[in-house]
């Protein structure tokens, strides 16, 4: 393991992973640390109870990692997120008759989880975008034939679904690029919105394809 450098700080990089600070947090002492890489090291040290900096040893709390980080009901840092009432929760949370039939994921594990899931939905509306794109260059007439609605409203329409599919795809990836523990409240409601049944509401007249339908689940 790469010993810490007590002059890292100062340079901008965090002295556990030794490179830029993801989401920095510093300590009560004010040495800077990648977020991750000092929730690592609180998970270590809760062992022995005692949370001390990395670097100079200085006694901190776990406040440090930030307020949505820490459990509000009981002060305790949080490590799962409850997929059904979509809440950061502690150890306390997890065994609260509240989330007994829920299911939660270690922290971790749902960052990673939902990465993918966004990351999925967010190259089929691409697709998606770029299929109503094609259909809004066609002929007016070609478009009435394979969507049903007058030449007149077809060309406006599919381009106004474009531009709201795309609008949603830079929110898909934008959230997965940046996710992390306090976000994943957002992606969670971020993949109902982007569900294929409620986007059907958005432009009903859109439906009917010659092709394979638009907005199937990815």
């Amino acid at each position: 393991m790469v010993s810490l450098q007590e002059n890292s700080w100062e340079e901008g990089i965090c002295p556990i992973c030794q490179e830029s600070p993801t989401e920095a947090v510093s300590t009560d002492c004010g040495h800077v640390f990648c977020r991750v890489c000092l929730a690592q090291h609180v998970d270590k040290a809760s062992a022995s109870g005692v949370f001390c900096c990395p670097l100079c040893r200085k006694p901190c709390s776990e406040g440090v990692l930030g307020a949505g980080h820490i459990c509000h009901s009981h002060q305790k840092r949080v490590r799962w997120f409850c997929e059904e009432s979509r809440l950061l929760l502690c150890v306390e949370c997890l065994v609260s008759p509240e989330h007994k039939s829920h299911c939660e994921l270690a922290i971790e594990n749902a960052i990673s989880h939902y990465k993918e899931r966004l990351g999925r939905r967010s190259r089929k509306l691409r697709k998606d975008a770029e299929e109503l794109r094609r259909l809004g260059a066609q002929e007016p007439v070609q478009a009435e034939s394979q969507l049903g609605a007058p030449p007149e409203d077809v060309p406006g329409e599919v381009c106004r679904a474009a531009a709201q599919l795309s609008s949603l795809v830079s929110d898909l990836e934008r959230t997965a690029r940046d996710l992390g523990a306090s976000t994943l409240k957002y992606a969670s409601d971020l993949m109902i919105r982007s569900a294929p049944q409620k986007l059907e509401a958005i432009y009903p007249k859109l439906q009917k394809r010659v092709n394979k339908p638009l907005l199937q689940q990815p």
